[in-house]
């Protein structure tokens, strides 16, 4: 009998516990994704997501979508395409949002691209070799859930980013949210070790 209550005791306490640290999470995650982005960045990294064929997911386009109407109220903001090419993809997320930035209006010499990355770290890492010296300001372009981690990775690449969050299409929302939870914690263990 006294086993049994020790045992609900440490059932309620990681209950408890997980409850917490998944709203210290989405708080964060939230928190970051409403800070405003400054105006005038010299560059914006756009980082990539799933290209059905050559047609970018929901998720991308929202981050091309909203990267585009940036760059068109600062015109002197030069973009980072950023993603490699992945299972099912005929053409590099880059490639993918190059062209619908251009069918934005975006001129192509202001889109750069890094077309070799396979993850956020990547996207960071390559992207950073693309920046012009004399950038100092510059954006991280991706959906809201994903903000908080995309600026921590760019930090520990020594980039201060500020980031502009698009939204996440409400039907990918739990997925997004509940994967990027255990992102961020692999992330905070690989930090802490």
């Amino acid at each position: 009998m006294k086993q049994k209550k020790v045992v609900r005791k440490f059932l309620l306490l990681g209950i408890l516990f997980s409850v917490i640290y998944v709203g210290f999470l989405h708080y964060q995650i939230s928190h970051h994704a409403r800070l405003d982005a400054p105006d005038h960045a010299d560059y914006m990294i756009v980082l990539g997501a799933r290209v059905k064929g050559t047609v970018p997911s929901l998720a991308l386009q929202f981050r091309i979508d909203h990267a585009a109407a940036y760059l068109k109220e600062n015109p002197n903001t030069i973009v980072i395409a950023s993603g490699g090419r992945g299972p099912g993809e005929d053409i590099s997320e880059a490639e993918s949002i190059k062209r619908e930035l251009m069918d934005h209006g975006i001129e192509e010499s202001r889109i750069l691209l890094e077309d070799k990355s396979t993850d956020t770290y990547e996207n960071i890492r390559f992207s950073k070799e693309l920046i012009p010296e004399d950038a100092a300001t510059g954006l991280v372009v991706t959906n809201d859930f994903h903000i908080y981690r995309a600026k921590m990775i760019a930090r520990k690449e020594g980039l201060d980013l500020s980031g502009l969050a698009a939204k996440t299409p409400i039907q990918a929302v739990f997925k997004s949210f509940t994967r990027e939870y255990l992102a961020l914690t692999k992330y905070y263990l690989k930090t802490a070790f």
